[in-house]
């Protein structure tokens, strides 16, 4: 399994500090079961999925096979999507609902 993490997430994880150990406990619970905690999304954000780390308090990330299988990689166009496996996971990014959904 590859895990990648964008620079917005690495950004977004600084910020939210006060919360790390559950932010990592969501991201490890995502690794082991991608597809299953994930949430598909609509809109400007099909393709992606979102995991609840609080209420009000989301992951968003890509899971490679997931996107392919649906046919969702013509629509989000990742820049090295051919050169990562099926079994890649991408976290986008993560914050507030509002603020996260609002970044696209």
């Amino acid at each position: 399994m590859e895990i990648l993490f964008s620079d917005a997430f690495t950004e977004s994880l600084k910020r939210y500090s006060s919360i790390k150990k559950a932010i990592k406990k969501k991201v490890d619970m995502i690794i082991e079961h991608p597809v299953a905690l994930g949430e598909p999304l609509k809109g400007n954000f099909r393709g992606y999925l979102s995991c609840p780390v609080r209420k009000n308090f989301l992951i968003i990330y890509l899971h490679c096979q997931a996107c392919r299988k649906r046919g969702n990689n013509g629509i989000v166009l990742c820049s090295d999507c051919g050169k990562c496996s099926d079994n890649t996971i991408k976290f986008i990014d993560l914050g507030p609902h509002d603020q996260v959904y609002g970044k696209k």
